[in-house]
């Protein structure tokens, strides 16, 4: 073979650069999911005890934190199609970073206002000197988890307009769910990293660490983004094939496909509610699980994060959601290969499948009695299930809407996520509580095993709710056109 045939054959062959891209979404949200966790396997064990906090106030902190991250991700949209995808990630995680690390300080906050200097003080006191220590404490970490939430905001969008950029519809779904399974990923690494540094060095050291590891993306995103077009690493036959929709004849045209939408026109279309239902209905089943199940383990089964058991269940968990999460992204991609089906059709008969899966998690509390292993097993089915359902109604948002509205309609669909999940979070922590204090009954169970069985009962069908609404919205797919 000649220099000139050699040189032909190189230049002909396509790059892979959007998997590189498609590799920082999931850096960062595995970062961002470690952030997250941080509360959820510290509060319990270790903070608990020093501010006399109880399920209720946990509750109000991430249902706060879920209405906090509803509003912001509502603007949070708009904000990235405005400023672009570059900047806002950076703006983002920036954000949700510092969030992080204000956590650390929460403690010596309340120390500060309640006259106490010491961890032996906090957790010995009593009567109205405990009320003020859990008030303060509570209003510390609302307005630390209200800054992580207004980074966290950008997260998603910014996430899903990047994917949208740099890969064309067909694989849209896989991409996402590549990216998306880094949330799996960082709830993986969580329980083995949180416990061990709050034990260690202190539960202020835990959010510190994580917290940090978002100042360091934000080197890599600066140097490596641009858009498919004009970056360097992107050749020619690679953006050919990033760009392969606009030759459909469906397609929008590229120059009104960035055309800035006016936001309150979103609103218009069948779409978007179904898009925002759809999330309403199952975010809250998620981050439920994210949030309660550490303190499920301990209230259930005496098992704390910190010990090796604990450990091991909560990373069997994610372990199993990280796995099968990555093959809900590409079932669509079958489904299509395999009988032509447009996108959305291909995705509706995916997002069906994963919808069953969750009512396995009525079992979870029968079988419970017989091992723990056996309820943090089906939460985990339920919770693969999810991320898979999650990975194809995001990518159900970029088929049918141009790209200048990509990251509104997400934002729009993220409110109504939040919103949903605000309320299964107060819900549930006031459930909690008053299941303790009754000893109320409910299906053989008794105290808080009731209150955690009506809950699951909620999420195992959320799923089959969320579907048939959207499906009765949007029957078939459907381009907008603005």
């Amino acid at each position: 073979m000649s220099a000139n045939q050699l040189k032909t054959k190189s230049a002909t062959k396509m790059t892979n650069f959007r998997w590189a891209i498609c590799g920082l979404l999931f850096v960062a949200l595995s970062i961002n999911y470690l952030d997250r966790q941080v509360l959820s396997l510290t509060w319990d064990e270790f903070i608990k005890p020093e501010f006399h906090w109880n399920d209720e106030i946990y509750g109000i902190i991430t249902g706060i934190f879920s209405l906090a991250y509803a509003l912001f991700y509502l603007f949070a949209g708009r904000f990235i199609d405005w400023v672009g995808s570059k900047k806002g990630y950076l703006w983002s995680i920036g954000i949700w970073s510092v969030g992080a690390c204000m956590h650390a300080f929460c403690g010596v906050f309340t120390e500060s206002v309640v006259g106490l200097h010491s961890y032996a003080e906090l957790v010995q006191a009593t009567g109205d000197v405990a009320v003020l220590i859990s008030t303060v404490s509570m209003y510390a970490f609302l307005f630390a988890r209200v800054v992580l939430a207004l980074g966290e905001a950008g997260n998603f969008p910014v996430s899903i307009k990047v994917t949208a950029e740099y890969f064309p519809k067909k694989d849209r779904a896989f991409g996402t769910a590549i990216f998306n399974s880094g949330a799996s990923v960082g709830a993986l690494l969580a329980p083995v990293t949180i416990p061990v540094l709050a034990k260690k060095f202190g539960w202020e050291a835990a959010f510190l660490v994580i917290g940090g590891l978002g100042f360091l993306w934000m080197g890599f995103w600066l140097f490596l983004y641009k858009k498919p077009s004009e970056s360097k690493f992107v050749n020619k036959a690679e953006l050919e094939y990033i760009e392969q929709d606009s030759k459909e004849e469906d397609a929008v045209d590229e120059s009104k496909e960035e055309k800035k939408i006016p936001f309150l026109k979103c609103f218009k279309f069948r779409q978007t509610w179904s898009f925002a239902f759809g999330k309403f209905m199952t975010d809250g089943v998620w981050w439920f699980f994210l949030f309660w199940t550490p303190s499920y383990l301990n209230n259930q089964f005496g098992i704390k994060t910190s010990d090796p058991l604990g450990m091991g269940l909560i990373f069997t968990l994610y372990a199993i959601v990280t796995v099968f999460s990555i093959f809900g992204g590409k079932l669509p991609t079958i489904f299509i290969n395999r009988s032509g089906q447009n996108p959305y059709a291909a995705r509706m008969k995916a997002m069906l499948i994963f919808a069953f899966i969750p009512l396995v998690v009525l079992l979870a509390q029968p079988l419970g009695v017989y091992s723990p292993w056996l309820p943090v097993l089906l939460i985990a089915l339920a919770c693969a299930a999810h991320q898979s359902w999650s990975a194809n109604i995001f990518s159900t948002v970029g088929d049918m809407f141009p790209k200048g509205a990509i990251a509104s309609i997400t934002g729009i669909g993220g409110m109504a996520g939040g919103l949903g999940s605000m309320l299964v979070q107060l819900g549930a922590g006031a459930l909690f509580v008053h299941a303790e204090n009754t000893q109320m009954t409910f299906l053989g169970f008794t105290g808080k095993p009731a209150g955690y069985f009506i809950v699951f009962i909620f999420c195992s069908v959320a799923y089959l709710i969320g579907w048939t609404v959207m499906k009765s919205l949007v029957p078939k797919y459907k381009l907008v056109k603005f």
